[in-house]
């Protein structure tokens, strides 16, 4: 067996017990392109052999894809099939978990028309509003690993071959997720511990406010009354532990819909529908982005703003310090599950409901009473780096240092 074929079983593996952590009779859904399939066969042969009951493929192509966002009449882009929602619906209702194989070309939709990206991406998003409850609230458990397809290794590599932009790649892939240690299922316990707490620290805090300062930024966040801070591993409504993200640095939690207030500048490109946002500002007042600026990709992030009411307003607050594995790897991932666990981020659109204690069981409209964002979108942008200051205000108005210099001020020990 080849080095990379060993290295392809563990992060199989890693992803079946650390990621979703399968069960018994349990089925499972994975969400993958083609080009992934000797790992999604792979990880196929694993879950069967945990007794899985059944491992459900959704097969993803980009040219494909790019073909019918180019081409299709607005009519079909604009009707998600109900045949879809209904299968995705009953294997989530039944238990399934949900496994996704993540590595787009952050370029793939360059030069489409971004309106019918912004009609085809609210499409699924009302259609499969019942299935993302399930993520969101962990119903299930899900995880999101990467696959370095060759058109995002050449993004992140561009000055090689194709071949050689996937090795390396492949090589960041399996470092930043801890596959290369001698140990990985056990390296990744250790560093849960290590998330769980600081995210304990935060959660027994219950800070009213943070207050952001960085180049281009100066951003007052209020949490929501009864905010709870999640980061690394996590449990389903049946009480399973998983890893929703793999790689993961974060901690994170909700801020009220209606309490953010000044200017944010992001640090990394934004990849979203197929395009890049790049070097943007979003400017606040009462919860609402009120202006926005951009280098490049403007016109997506207006399409990505005007997605609904929600999408103008914060779903989520994530701390991630300088010194993660991801950011000192010195690249530029183009991909929101690799970038966002180099930088502190904040998302736009919905809020995940276990951010708020008995946030799974409210209503929509006691969500909203107590400051819940709704959308369909949730988007994560990075705005943290090495210049980047985080204090946290108490109910009481006296401030505490939570980042300085972007690396946590707080020691968790």
């Amino acid at each position: 067996m080849t080095t990379h074929r060993k290295q392809l079983e563990k992060y199989a593996e890693l992803a079946l017990k650390k990621g979703v952590n399968i069960q018994s009779g349990q089925g499972l859904i994975i969400n993958a392109p083609i080009e992934a399939a000797d790992l999604v066969r792979i990880i196929t042969a694993k879950a069967y052999g945990k007794g899985a009951k059944n491992v459900h493929i959704e097969w993803s192509d980009e040219m494909v894809s790019y073909m019918k966002m180019k081409n299709a009449p607005m009519s079909i882009l604009e009707n998600f099939p109900k045949w879809k929602v209904d299968a995705l619906e009953g294997m989530v209702k039944d238990g399934y978990s949900l496994l996704t194989v993540y590595g787009p070309n952050p370029d793939l939709l360059k030069g489409i028309d971004s309106e019918r990206i912004a009609k085809a991406n609210k499409a699924s998003g009302e259609a499969l509003t019942t299935y993302r409850d399930y993520i969101m609230n962990d119903k299930v458990t899900w995880s999101i690993i990467a696959y370095p397809q060759a058109s995002w290794s050449e993004k992140v590599f561009p000055d090689d071959t194709t071949a050689n932009a996937q090795k390396k790649l492949w090589e960041q892939i399996f470092s930043i997720t801890r596959v290369d240690q001698p140990d990985p299922l056990k390296a990744w316990e250790e560093h849960n511990e290590t998330l769980r707490k600081a995210r304990e620290y935060l959660n027994s805090k219950q800070y009213k406010k943070l207050h952001y300062k960085g180049p281009g930024t100066d951003l007052t966040i209020d949490l929501v009354k009864d905010h709870i801070w999640h980061g690394g591993s996590t449990e389903s409504e049946k009480g399973v532990e998983f890893n929703p993200n793999m790689p993961t640095e974060e901690v994170f939690t909700m801020p009220h819909k209606n309490g953010v207030q000044g200017t944010v500048s992001s640090t990394k490109p934004l990849s979203y529908g197929g395009n890049l946002i790049e070097n943007f500002t979003l400017t606040f007042e009462n919860g609402i982005v009120v202006d926005y600026t951009a280098e490049s990709g403007k016109e997506t992030l207006k399409h990505l703003l005007e997605s609904d009411d929600g999408a103008k307003r914060l779903g989520e607050v994530a701390l991630v310090p300088d010194e993660s594995p991801i950011s000192q790897s010195g690249h530029i991932f183009f991909n929101t599950l690799y970038d966002e666990n180099a930088s502190c981020h904040l998302a736009l659109g919905k809020a995940y409901p276990t951010n708020v204690k008995g946030g799974s069981s409210m209503t929509k409209e006691q969500m909203n009473q107590q400051g819940v964002n709704d959308s369909l979108v949730h988007e994560d942008f990075m705005m943290g780096s090495s210049e980047l200051d985080i204090d946290g205000e108490s109910h009481e108005g006296q401030f505490e240092p939570v980042f300085r210099n972007g690396s946590w001020a707080i020691d968790f020990e």
